[in-house]
């Protein structure tokens, strides 16, 4: 192997030059007891920003114990291989419910709060979810169905005089209550292993609709511990850090970092319920924060501000989502020295970090995702020829580690098509690596559209827009902006003498897809390109579209 590069001629494979962090080699492990009895010196584990509301370590795992011994007993009866839904915003009950389900060996499947309701009872239909953690306001978003009888925890308090009351038959307890139940040490336990589902995150699929992504409590403890090593947070003698949680928790990276990950090393971490600029500054300076996640937009925005902003103690700002420009990484760095840019890259398939920027330095690198994660291998493949690639060739990203998925939910076929016998993830990434083992991801091949971190994929919106009377033909695509990444444009093919206008459009498809779907931009086309086997040429189209920008 080449200590420059990590790649080896002999083999093709490109290994991460990042020292391997320890796995557990118990078999009978689940990522909440890992996480529960690692030896730390923090005090205080959650705190709600909106209240200043302090969750100590001691209280979080009472609570998680408390509500395990509630949800395995009657009227809930959770048991291994049940499948528990939380449909929330993020809040410090977040991670006490996701804990618990997994404690008992149940699998957790999120929702985003933004999509409607047609598309969480299609996630319903599909991970046949027996349980549901969520607030009064989205209610109304679950099905109300024979098929869908879900009994619902509330994730807020039961007499709460800012909320409205609800006499919905479904609500049988709220999240207080079941934290509450005394821990029962000698109730029934189900054989939890490594190898038992913990999660099913939904990832916008190649094509058509989302796919369910199955990971184990494997690929999580080893995500923890990547986690852990990448943030220094290991060393159980030094100062303890406070993480402001401005990710979705439903998202995989606020999952496995936020509502697990960081809370088995004693960080403090400080959740928003909401993102907003001045109330995140405000969050920095009143709880002492030192590291903050953010998607590139935020980034654009602080860089933007005509002063620098209040940054009290922030020492470290995580961005991950999109590669991050020279001039942006450039601008935040004179505008904000003491603050060091790490960025990061990884898929819902790989159960959150596959590359990352762990220091300044390595940030210095314009354009790179990073070196490769702990206990990674990598190869980088020709799409035509199949063939693996050596250093600075382009092709498709392959990787394989612990943490990569078990597959996609009740879907053989799409998982042979993405996970290869040998434990390869194809991720749909035309990357190369450089001579010193530098990640740079040039394009997707998977055409996915990403808006503000948010993965928008056309072939949805395409199939959507064909239901429309006067459409015959169309093609999404990914529209450069500045602001917010990328958002969905239309090409459409009207039919012959119809009236149909941009507007039109672009409301049709707003009234039936979660705002960061909608369409923003269309232009009406005598034909969509394509080629011999009919599949869209996007990138002519794109093409098209940014050669007047």
């Amino acid at each position: 192997m080449d200590p420059r590069s990590g790649y080896c001629a002999a083999t093709r494979v490109f290994r991460s030059k990042r020292a391997d962090v320890p796995l557990p080699a118990d078999p009978d492990l689940d990522v909440v007891t890992f996480l529960a009895t690692r030896r730390h010196s923090g005090v205080v584990a959650l705190v709600d920003a909106a209240t200043g509301r302090r969750t100590t370590f001691a209280e979080l795992w009472r609570a998680v114990a408390g509500a395990a011994t509630a949800l395995s007993a009657p009227p809930f009866s959770l048991r291994k291989g049940h499948v528990a839904l939380i449909l929330s915003p993020n809040s410090v009950h977040f991670p006490v419910a996701a804990l618990a389900a997994m404690s008992l060996g149940a699998v957790v499947t999120t929702a985003n709060p933004l999509n409607t309701a047609a598309e969480i009872a299609k996630q319903v239909a599909d991970a046949c979810p027996v349980l549901a953690f969520t607030t009064r306001d989205l209610l109304p978003k679950l099905p109300r169905s024979a098929q869908a009888d879900l009994k619902i925890i509330l994730l807020e308090p039961a007499h709460d005089h800012r909320l409205p009351t609800t006499t919905d038959p479904r609500i049988i307890a709220t999240i207080d209550e079941i934290s509450a139940t005394t821990p029962n040490p000698s109730r029934r336990r189900d054989r939890v292993t490594q190898d038992d589902q913990a999660t099913l995150l939904y990832s916008s699929g190649t094509t058509g609709p989302s796919k369910g992504v199955v990971a184990t409590h494997r690929s999580l403890i080893a995500m923890v511990q990547i986690v852990m090593t990448r943030f220094r947070l290991d060393d159980s003698a030094g100062a303890t850090e406070t993480f402001l949680c401005t990710v979705p928790m439903f998202h995989v990276y606020g999952l496995v970092a936020f509502a697990t990950g960081l809370l088995g090393c004693g960080a403090t971490v400080v959740v928003l319920s909401k993102f907003e600029l001045p109330e995140m500054l405000r969050c920095i300076t009143a709880y002492g924060v030192t590291y903050l996640p953010l998607v590139p937009p935020i980034l654009v925005a602080m860089v933007a501000h005509p002063k620098p902003l209040p940054l009290g103690q922030l020492r470290k700002v995580l961005s991950g989502g999109a590669p991050l420009s020279k001039e942006l990484i450039e601008g935040f760095r004179d505008k904000y020295p003491r603050v060091e840019i790490l960025q990061g890259y990884g898929l819902t398939e790989s159960t959150a970090i596959g590359a990352s920027t762990d220091s300044a330095e390595e940030s210095r690198r314009y354009g790179t995702a990073g070196l490769l994660s702990p206990n990674t291998e990598a190869k980088i493949v020709d799409p035509d020829s199949g063939e693996a690639l050596p250093v600075n060739r382009t092709g498709e990203l392959w990787i394989r580690g612990p943490y990569v998925m078990k597959g996609y939910f009740k879907n053989a076929e799409a998982t042979q098509s993405t996970v290869t016998p040998d434990g390869w993830l194809k991720t749909g990434d035309l990357c190369y690596i450089d001579e010193d083992g530098y990640l740079f991801v040039v394009d997707r091949l998977k055409e996915l559209i990403k808006y503000k971190g948010y993965q928008v994929p056309p072939a949805e919106l395409e199939a959507l827009l064909l239901t429309h009377p006067d459409v015959t033909d169309v093609a999404v695509i990914p529209f450069p902006d500045r602001e917010v990444g990328q958002f969905p444009m239309a090409y459409v093919v009207r039919k012959k003498g119809s009236n149909l206008s941009a507007a039109e459009v672009m409301e049709f498809v707003a009234k039936q897809v979660a705002p960061y779907k909608k369409v923003r931009k269309v232009a009406f086309v005598t034909d969509i390109p394509k080629n011999a086997s009919g599949k869209i040429l996007r990138k002519d189209l794109i093409k098209l579209a940014t050669s007047k920008l």
